[in-house]
């Protein structure tokens, strides 16, 4: 089963990631900036697999350029408790 197929673990999935990324120093601007990239590449590329991805992916496809950037800041945080530390 992969990660996308169940949101609890999608989420744990990208607090891992999160967590290694600020262990290795990165800003929060940067990890903002790789979650919007993370999040147009999802939503262009990745069929949604769950409904909370497909709600995702139906606001990104709607959402201006400030307004993604706005989705996936909020996507930072939600995770930020998530997965291992």
């Amino acid at each position: 089963m992969s990660v996308l197929d169940n949101w609890s673990q999608w989420k744990d999935f990208l607090g891992d990631r999160l967590h290694q990324a600020q262990n290795t120093g990165m800003n929060k601007e940067v990890v903002n900036d790789l979650a919007y990239q993370i999040g147009d590449y999802l939503a262009n590329q990745v069929e949604p697999k769950n409904e909370q991805e497909k709600i995702l992916s139906d606001l990104w496809s709607v959402a201006s350029q400030e307004e993604q950037h706005a989705i996936a800041n909020m996507m930072v945080k939600l995770v930020s408790n998530d997965g291992s530390r």
